[in-house]
C-alpha cells in the first residue's frame, strides 16, 4: 500500500469527523433552544394564569402553542441533523434555511403575541 494515500485518507477522515462533530454541536444548540422555548411556554401557561383569571384562556392557548412549537422545532432540528450528516458523508453539503426561517418567524410571532397580551392587561 502507498503510505501517502493512507496519510491523505487519515486527513480526510479527521476533517470528516470534525465536520460531523460540528453538525452535532449545531443540533445540540437547536435542542437547547427548543428546551428554552418550551420553558417559556410553560411559564406563560402556568404563571400568567395565576396572576389574571380573565387572561386564563389566552395564556393557556399561547402557552400550549409555544410548547408545541418548541417540540416541532426539536423534531425539525433532528431531521436537519440527519440530512446534513448524510450530505457530509457524501461530500455534497448544501445549506438550508428552512429551520432558520421557521425559528425567526415563530419567535417574531410569539413576541408579538406576548406584546399584545401584555398591552391588553395594562
Amino acid at each position: 500500500m502507498n503510505t501517502e494515500t493512507d496519510k491523505d485518507q487519515k486527513i480526510i477522515n479527521s476533517q470528516n469527523r470534525r465536520t460531523h462533530l460540528a453538525n452535532e454541536r449545531t443540533f445540540l444548540a437547536w435542542i437547547r433552544t427548543s428546551i428554552g422555548i418550551m420553558a417559556l411556554g410553560f411559564i406563560v401557561e402556568k404563571f400568567i394564569i395565576e396572576q389574571s383569571h380573565t387572561a386564563h384562556e389566552y395564556a393557556s392557548i399561547l402557552g400550549v402553542f409555544i410548547v408545541g412549537f418548541a417540540a416541532l422545532m426539536g423534531i425539525l432540528a433532528f431531521i436537519r441533523y440527519k440530512k446534513v450528516e448524510k450530505q457530509i458523508d457524501k461530500d455534497i453539503y448544501q445549506s438550508s434555511l428552512i429551520l432558520d426561517i421557521l425559528l425567526t418567524i415563530s419567535i417574531l410571532v410569539i413576541g408579538l403575541l406576548l406584546v399584545v397580551y401584555m398591552l391588553s392587561n395594562t
